[in-house]
């Protein structure tokens, strides 16, 4: 029998992991905000790539789906302690589906804002403009195909009865897998535009200091989770949640640099959105100079 020390340290460990997973939840919740807020604020959407926004709705539809079946499903549930017999329980909770759809949500009506008609906001550069790039749309494609691949193989094998073939946790897991290769991908675009206008204006900063507290929080409460269940199963069980954590912490701290100390002091990108910005500067002064020369006749 564990004496009281031993139940007194385990049930603060409890208590910690609990702070720790909704902290974490409302991190990642209010990281979704500033983005739009600054869009707004500055009545452009240019700085921003549509990349990164887009792929960010499938990604999160793809997670949310992914811990929608772990949670609530009991077929798969059940598949998941099959594999998982030390540790049968999955380490996702209901905060992490709210979280998913709530992410949805709100990379929606981001995304939504590169429409200029809907918002008014000003499309200034080829950053703003509503084109996705060849990259992500292949990226995007991949993942539908390799997801249905998968749901096309588990149908395929209940058809056959055939024994030891795909599972639905085998979808589930392509799911994971899917958001984790969506998450490497997603930040590439808008830390190459970042690099080649040498700025990191109308990218918000606030965004990328509360998605990294949350990875912080989220993998040090999947770390202590796991140990509770004395089996660490559970991190390999849920190898998404922590690869998710470590990859956005590797570019939240890219972002940081950029931001404070690689262009640190930028007010103005250079490269492409300065070259459309001299353009439009361009036709002004000549509209201007050639209705001075009218008035002047």
């Amino acid at each position: 029998m564990p004496s009281q020390d031993t139940i007194h340290f385990v049930r603060a460990l409890s208590r910690l992991i609990e702070l720790f997973s909704h902290n974490s939840t409302l991190a990642w919740s209010l990281s979704f905000y500033p983005q739009p807020l600054l869009n707004l604020r500055r009545g452009s959407t240019t700085g921003s790539t549509i990349d990164y926004v887009i792929v960010n709705v499938l990604g999160f539809t793809v997670y949310t789906l992914s811990n929608s079946a772990l949670l609530f499903s009991s077929h798969v549930r059940a598949q998941y302690a099959a594999r998982n017999p030390v540790s049968p329980e999955p380490t996702v909770r209901v905060n992490d589906v709210v979280f998913g759809a709530h992410a949805i949500v709100l990379s929606v009506v981001t995304l939504s804002m590169f429409w200029g008609r809907l918002w008014g906001l000003e499309q200034g550069g080829r950053l703003g403009r509503w084109r996705l790039s060849k990259g992500a749309a292949g990226i995007m494609i991949g993942v539908v195909v390799g997801v249905g691949w998968a749901v096309v193989r588990v149908l395929a094998d209940e058809d056959g009865a055939r024994k030891g073939g795909w599972e639905w946790i085998d979808v589930v897991y392509a799911l994971g897998y899917a958001k984790l290769v969506i998450t490497v991908v997603k930040y590439v675009p808008q830390a190459w535009a970042n690099y080649k206008r040498k700025s990191t204006e109308g990218w918000s900063i606030l965004q990328i200091l509360l998605d990294i507290t949350g990875g912080v929080l989220s993998i040090t409460q999947l770390l202590i989770d796991s140990s509770l269940q004395g089996d660490w199963s559970g991190v390999t069980g849920n190898p998404v949640k922590l690869g998710l954590g470590n990859v956005s912490i590797c570019f939240d701290i890219l972002f940081i640099i950029q931001h404070y100390w690689l262009y640190k002091g930028s007010r103005k990108g250079k490269g492409e959105e300065d070259g459309w910005a001299r353009e439009e500067d361009d036709e002004s002064r000549s509209l201007l100079d050639e209705r001075i020369h009218t008035d002047g006749r």
